[in-house]
Parts: C-alpha cells; sequence; structure tokens
C-alpha cells in the first residue's frame, strides 16, 4: 500500500510517529508533504523516522500561489464563519470572534443584514458561497503531484484549520483522481473549534464517540463514513516504565524529593489571554500562603508550552523555594521520557486546558484546575474543555475560586492515591473507547488498509456557465479594484504592521544615510585642512631650495 500524508507542518507529524512506524514495518510507502517548516523538532523526528525506515520519505507539497487561492480562502473562510454564526456557538464568543476578524469587511458588511443572519439565510448563503468556491479551477502543479506518487489512498491532517491553506485543494485534486481520501483528525479539539468540514473526504478518522456525534452533527459527514480508532498519539504513554528513580528525577530537575510536587503544565491561550506565567506565580503563592503545611511546602514543576516560551523569559522564579521551570516539546526520545517521567512521579496534573490533562490521565494522575472569570473564554467558553467535565464522570477536579482550589489540592496530597479513578474511566471513554487494551495505533493503521481498497468514483463538479462567469467577476473584483474592501480585519491590521515597520525602517535608513553624509562632510573638511596645509608646507620648502629665505628665517 501506498499512502500520500499531507499535512500542515511538521509538528503535526508528532501525533502520527506511532502510526507511520507501524506502517513501514508492516511493509507499507508512506510519503509526507508538508507545506512549510516549523521549530518544535517535528523535522528533525520525521528525519529519524526516514533513517530508520527506508518506506518512509518526506518532502514539499506543491503551494497554490495564484489569484484563485485568495479568492478560495477568502471565501472558505467566510463559510467557517457562517458556521460560527450558528446557535451552538452563542456560548463560545472568542470561536466567533476569531473567525469574525478573518471574513473580508465587504462580505462581513452583507453578512450584518436582517435576512442572511437568520438560519434559513445562513443556509441559503453559505450553499451560495460553497458553489462558487466548487467553481474555482483546480491547480494543475497539485494533481500532477498527486498523480505522480501513485498512491492508493489520501491522507490529510489536519483540513479544518483556520488559517490560509492549500489542503482543500489537495482533498479536491485527489478526489477528481478517484484516489481514496481520509481526513484524520489531530487532536481533540480540531471538530468543535477549527474550520468546517466543506467536502467530506471518504473516511474521516476520529478519536472516540464524541468526536463522531461531532463530525456527523456539527460537520454533517453521514456515520457510515466516521471510522473511530481512538487516540494513537497517546499509545506511546500505555504500559511505560519511567526512565530513572524518583530521586534521580527530582535531583535531575532541582527539586527535594523528600516531598511531593504539583505538575503545572502550561496551555496555548487565545490571542489576547492573560499571560499565564504571571497567573502561575499568583497560583504558587497562594499556595505559599496556606495554612496546611504540606501544601504550603509542596513542590512545583512548571511545564512551559513549547509555543509560548516567550512570557518565561522576563519571568524569575528563584525567588520561589522548591519551584523549577523545566521541560520540552516530547519529540524525541530523551524528552519523552522527561515528560512522563514528570508526569508518573507527580502528585497531581494542574494546568487551564491542554491536551497534557489526557497525558496525565494516561499515566493515571488526578487532574485539576480552576475555573476563573479571566480564562472563561479559554475553558467554559470553547465546547471541547465541557467534554472534560462531563464525558462519563468528568475528568477534571474543578473549582470556582483559589481557595476551594487549594482546598481540593491539599485534600489530594493527604489522600495520596496511586491512580486516580476519574481518569482511568474518562481514559476507556475519550483516549482507547475500543478497549484499554486495544492499540488505538493498530485500529488506525487498519482503518487505512481498509480504505486503501475502496474503489471511489471520480468526482467532477458540473460548473455551468453562469456559475464560471460568476467566479470569474468575482475573482476580478476581489484581485482587483475591490482588493481593498476585499481584506479582513486581520489583514488590514497586518498591512498596518507591515507598513508601520517599512516606515521605521525607512525612517532608519535616512537617518542613518544622514549620519554618513555628516561623517563624510566632516573627512571632507578635515582632509580639505591637511591638504592646504601640506601644500603650505611644500611651497616654503620651494622658496628655501630656491633661496628666496634665508636659512632658519621665518619670513
Amino acid at each position: 500500500m501506498k499512502i500520500l500524508f499531507f499535512a500542515r507542518h511538521f509538528t503535526y507529524l508528532r501525533n502520527f510517529e506511532s502510526a507511520l512506524r507501524l506502517l513501514a514495518e508492516q511493509g507499507h510507502q508512506v510519503h509526507v508533504a508538508v507545506e512549510r517548516d516549523e521549530a518544535f523538532g517535528g523535522r528533525e523526528m520525521m528525519d529519524r523516522l526516514s533513517n530508520e525506515y527506508p518506506s518512509l520519505t518526506a518532502g514539499w507539497s506543491p503551494e497554490r500561489t495564484d489569484h484563485w487561492f485568495s479568492l478560495a480562502t477568502k471565501l472558505r473562510l467566510t463559510i467557517d464563519y457562517l458556521r460560527f454564526m450558528d446557535p451552538a456557538y452563542d456560548l463560545t464568543p472568542r470561536l466567533r470572534a476569531r473567525a469574525k476578524e478573518r471574513v473580508p469587511q465587504l462580505l462581513l458588511r452583507f453578512l450584518g443584514l436582517p435576512l442572511i443572519r437568520s438560519t434559513r439565510g445562513r443556509r441559503y448563503l453559505t450553499r451560495v458561497l460553497a458553489s462558487l468556491e466548487q467553481a474555482i479551477p483546480l491547480d494543475p502543479s497539485i494533481v500532477k503531484f498527486i498523480t505522480g506518487h501513485h498512491p492508493d489512498a489520501v491522507l490529510i491532517t489536519p483540513l479544518i484549520g483556520v488559517v490560509a491553506s492549500p489542503q482543500l485543494d489537495y482533498l479536491y485534486a485527489s478526489l477528481h483522481l478517484g484516489v481514496p481520501t481520509a481526513l484524520s483528525v489531530w487532536s481533540w479539539d480540531h471538530l468543535s473549534s477549527k474550520a468546517l468540514i466543506r467536502t467530506i473526504p471518504d473516511r474521516v478518522l476520529v478519536w472516540n464517540y464524541t468526536q463522531e456525534r461531532e463530525a456527523v452533527e456539527l460537520h454533517g459527514v453521514p456515520q457510515e463514513r466516521v471510522v473511530v480508532t481512538g487516540a494513537q498519539c497517546f499509545d506511546q504513554w500505555f504500559n511505560r516504565k519511567p526512565s530513572r528513580t524518583r530521586t534521580s528525577f527530582c535531583e535531575h530537575v532541582g527539586l527535594r524529593d523528600d516531598r511531593p510536587f504539583l505538575l503545572w503544565v502550561c496551555s496555548s491561550l487565545f490571542r489576547g489571554s492573560p499571560v499565564e506565567a504571571e497567573f502561575v506565580i499568583r497560583w504558587i503563592q497562594n499556595l505559599r500562603s496556606h495554612s496546611e503545611s504540606m501544601l504550603r511546602n509542596v513542590n512545583v514543576l512548571v511545564r512551559p508550552h513549547p509555543s509560548r516560551m516567550q512570557e518565561w523569559e522576563s519571568t524569575d522564579l528563584s525567588e520561589l523555594e522548591g519551584v523549577t521551570l523545566w521541560g520540552g516539546n516530547p519529540v524525541d526520545i530523551e524528552s519523552r521520557a522527561d515528560y512522563f517521567d514528570s508526569l508518573y512521579y507527580s502528585a497531581a496534573v494542574v494546568g487551564l486546558n491542554t491536551s497534557a490533562f489526557l497525558e496525565g490521565a494516561v499515566v493515571g494522575r488526578p487532574i485539576y484546575t480552576v475555573l476563573l472569570p479571566e480564562f472563561h473564554e479559554n475553558q467554559e467558553g470553547t465546547i471541547h474543555f465541557n467534554y472534560l467535565l462531563t464525558v462519563g464522570n468528568g475528568l477534571l477536579h474543578s473549582s470556582r475560586t483559589l481557595e476551594a482550589h487549594t482546598a481540593q489540592l491539599s485534600e489530594c496530597l493527604r489522600r495520596r492515591e496511586p491512580t486516580s479513578v476519574l481518569s482511568q474511566d474518562f481514559v476507556k471513554l475519550f483516549v482507547r473507547p475500543q478497549g484499554v487494551s486495544v492499540s488505538s495505533t493498530q485500529v488506525f493503521v487498519e482503518a487505512l488498509e481498509k480504505l486503501a481498497v475502496l474503489k471511489p468514483v471520480p468526482v467532477a463538479v458540473p460548473v455551468t456557465w453562469p456559475r464560471r462567469v460568476s467566479i470569474t467577476a468575482f475573482a476580478w473584483f476581489a484581485n482587483g479594484i475591490g482588493r481593498t474592501v476585499m481584506m479582513s480585519r486581520r489583514e488590514r491590521e497586518q498591512s498596518t504592521r507591515v507598513q508601520a515597520v517599512r516606515e521605521l525602517k525607512r525612517v532608519d535608513r535616512e537617518i542613518r544615510l544622514a549620519r554618513k553624509q555628516e561623517i563624510r562632510a566632516a573627512k571632507a573638511v578635515r582632509y580639505a585642512k591637511r591638504l592646504k596645509e601640506k601644500q603650505r608646507r611644500s611651497s616654503r620648502r620651494r622658496h628655501r631650495w630656491l633661496g628666496l629665505y634665508p636659512w632658519g628665517s621665518r619670513h
């Protein structure tokens, strides 16, 4: 079996390492095509896999840079915003606002009309925009790229991001060529917080039955196309043993081993959210002021989020005794061992909203959070976070004040239970719904093998001349005289920032040029003075040689 795997960038591959390994071990060929590089270690991970398994290769996917891509992106982002206008997202204002800032200003004004804001109006407009978007011609370079690899199946992740990406063009080209296609859901929040699945692939691979319901109800995917595989990315944490003793680990990270430690796992918060580093310090100070000595003296290991390291650069934890900032992105053997050890030896895992909660649950640790108003949009203001509270008996031990939160942590330290019942129950339902002893990676690979034997009929969207004329006129307007009004608020802000940077560079260049001119003018004055003095001295020597002045005379 030959699989062509499209991913946004190398970081996305870390959730599929176990699947890539198993595919290679079973004799399948996989070529991974990514759009761009990244700085979180995914590229190095893929290089190691390629060196270990010759059947795993990686390269760059073709870019679509024509004027059609710009128009397609604007139409797709507008359709996404229509999705977030649904009443199901009334309690998630931040998700709706994030989608809104990417919609072209002209279309945004049009969407504000009362008739369009109704449910029937939104559905009609979605069909119209989708019809226009599907009338955009396929990119010949993408079709040629897929044809050249002769894949038995095409796998795409994440497909439903919130940024401009040609991944939908990869899907359209694959459907046009009659190649079996699958979307593999990348994370636990993608089906509820990202874009809409506008065109349904042959299979949608999800983690659990909660995501299956999301795919069917929120995206309109036929249930027979959804395959529940479990979360293959967490298989690496099952039945794993720590790489060192607790004493050795505590010594390694700089903590005393005669007392328990709490593991704070940082989150990737919405832009404009309160700085988590500042809140963590406040949280630690609240622990240190507690009346109970065990909680007051507990060690704290803070694990920063790989994408938000900069907020810790100016944070000083040296004055807080028993506190360590430590940890990296778990993309290689050493960093994964460090991460697992930090989960395994912790008394509890604490944070705001992060997938590390799920990894802590797999290890069996109790998971705690505090629901404060300043972080509402990042927690209960999202759909996926509520699954941590509602699936089964819930995973989180949550409270709404720091006082109640510290009381829960105090009780946890007193009990010192080896494993959490809530975590075990949640893992059964959300991480490995096929059975705790069943490898999700194996189920995932079997789903791909079944996908490859499908023989889908090539999909060709009939483009009538009215649709062709409409999309051509729209493209002419959007890329020509209407380019300014077709910019989104986000694009305007980016354009303003770019112009500001350019203006600063221009002013800086002019200042440096003026300074250089001043230096050159000063050098010219000094040179003229030296030349004049040299000429005067030369004249005196000539006069003395001719005997015009007595020797030793100054006149």
